[in-house]
């Protein structure tokens, strides 16, 4: 098997399960969900966040852009969370003392959620990670981003958001 093809394979194997993924696009009503923040704290989707704009980010530390990509979301939250902007950082598929060591050594504020199972990231049709939602405060999905993309992707993002 040639080295593209694998890699492909393996990103849209990322969620792994047997069950096929959601198909949430642009416009469509972001699922509900609870799971537990990295503190131990519960996180319950959209009823702590109800109108807050969230970005919701899936990602792994072994995903090679999630670590250079989830610093510029930092960045992008330090400037507009005195404005409501919300970010929920959602691990799929690691355990937490994994999640916890990758948040620790990239060093964001934000909120990392727990998602062993991967159970929130099928909810969510993620094939692929890094995958993004940026979710207005009535809880539909405003834009989505997969893969790769840098810090002014997010920042204009983010601002349609704030709107």
């Amino acid at each position: 098997m040639k080295p593209y093809i694998l890699l492909l394979a393996l990103a849209l194997t990322a969620c792994g399960g047997g069950e096929p993924a959601a198909k949430l696009n642009v416009g469509g009503m972001a699922p509900t969900f609870q799971t537990y923040r990295l503190d131990g704290g519960p996180a319950h989707f959209p009823a702590a966040y109800a109108g807050k704009p969230v970005v919701i980010r899936f990602w792994a530390d072994y995903c090679k852009f999630c670590e250079g990509e989830m610093q510029a979301i930092e960045a992008v939250f330090q400037r507009h969370k005195a404005k409501g902007l919300e970010v929920l950082a959602i691990n799929a598929g690691q355990d937490k003392a994994t999640v916890e060591a990758f948040v620790k050594k990239i060093g964001i504020t934000y909120p990392a959620l727990l998602d062993e199972k991967s159970a929130i990231a099928k909810q969510y049709g993620v094939v692929g990670l890094p995958t993004t939602y940026f979710v207005d405060a009535k809880g539909i999905v405003r834009a989505k981003v997969v893969g790769e993309a840098d810090e002014a992707t997010f920042e204009r993002h983010a601002l349609a958001l704030l709107k």
